[in-house]
């Protein structure tokens, strides 16, 4: 896929985004607010035998920051909450197909850390040292 391509598909999920709910009856959830552009995103998860059964985020912000929630809240069901724990920004560049630059780092990572986050506190652990600097 071109870059252009990478970027309708980005914007695509912003205009008509997956998963955009928020979630009652979540086994956890976390929120994330970034300062420098306004993106408030809050991710829900449901967890079942250790896997993510159920995953949605709520909230606001540019074509990044939601177009890339809605293609992280797609691609991460089933994974295990192991998995999860790994992600780093290099998995947003390669699921969203563009690297966002550092001006926009925040905006491509902002759901990525409420999900770690959230999964931190379903497993009652600290968040790591990488998930707080995404």
């Amino acid at each position: 896929m071109g870059l252009d391509l990478y970027a309708e598909d980005l914007v695509a999920n912003y205009e008509h985004p997956h998963n955009k709910k928020s979630m009652a009856d979540s086994d956890s959830h976390s929120h994330e607010y970034n300062t420098t552009c306004g993106d408030d995103i809050t991710v829900y998860i449901k967890v079942k035998d250790g896997k993510i059964a159920d995953v949605s985020f709520d909230g606001s912000g540019c074509a990044i920051s939601v177009g890339t929630a809605s293609k992280l809240t797609d691609a991460i069901k089933g994974k295990s909450v192991e998995e999860i724990e790994k992600l780093g920004f290099d998995y947003i560049v390669e699921l969203i197909g563009i690297d966002p630059g550092p001006a926009r780092a925040k905006c491509a990572s902002i759901s990525l850390k409420a999900l770690k986050k959230a999964v931190f506190i379903y497993e009652h652990k600290k968040p790591d040292s990488g998930t707080e600097k995404l």
